[in-house]
C-alpha cells in the first residue's frame, strides 16, 4: 500500500507517516520501481501502536523505549511497567499543576461581576497586577 492508504488505515496524516520515519519509529519501507513507499500490514499496525502511545501523551523517546522492549519477548515486563509509573507520575504533577492554575483563575474571576466600567474591572486590575 502507498502512503496515502497507510494514512487512512491508520488514522495519521501523511506528514505524520512521513514525520515517525524520520524520528526513526516507523522503518522505512520498500520503494517500488517508480520509488514509491511500499507499506506492509506490520506498517500499519506499528503506526497505529505510535498513534495510540502518543494519545496518551507518551514522549517520542518513552515510544521508542516501548518499540524497543516489543522488539525483545522473552524479556520480563519490570522495564515497561517503570516507563508507564513514570509517565503517570508526570500525569498527576501536571493535574496538580492544571488544578492550582484553575483555582488561581477562579479566584481572578471572582474579582469581577461583570457590572463594573473597564477602568473599575477587577479582573483587568487583577492581571495588571500579579501578586
Amino acid at each position: 500500500m502507498r502512503i496515502g492508504e497507510i494514512a487512512r488505515a491508520s488514522g495519521a496524516s501523511v506528514t505524520m507517516v512521513r514525520f515517525y520515519e524520520r524520528e526513526g519509529l516507523l522503518p522505512e519501507p520498500m520503494r517500488s520501481v517508480g520509488n514509491y513507499r511500499v507499506y506492509e500490514g506490520h506498517h500499519v499496525s506499528l503506526l497505529r501502536f505510535i498513534l495510540h502511545c502518543r494519545s496518551l501523551g507518551l514522549t517520542l523517546d518513552e515510544v521508542r523505549s516501548l518499540l524497543k522492549f516489543m522488539a525483545m519477548p522473552d524479556q520480563g515486563c519490570a522495564l515497561v511497567n517503570h516507563l508507564l509509573d513514570e509517565h503517570i507520575a508526570r500525569v498527576t504533577e501536571k493535574i496538580g499543576q492544571l488544578q492550582t492554575l484553575q483555582n488561581e483563575l477562579q479566584r481572578i474571576r471572582e474579582k469581577c461581576h461583570g457590572s463594573d466600567s473597564l477602568s473599575q474591572c477587577g479582573i483587568l486590575h487583577e492581571l495588571s497586577n500579579p501578586a
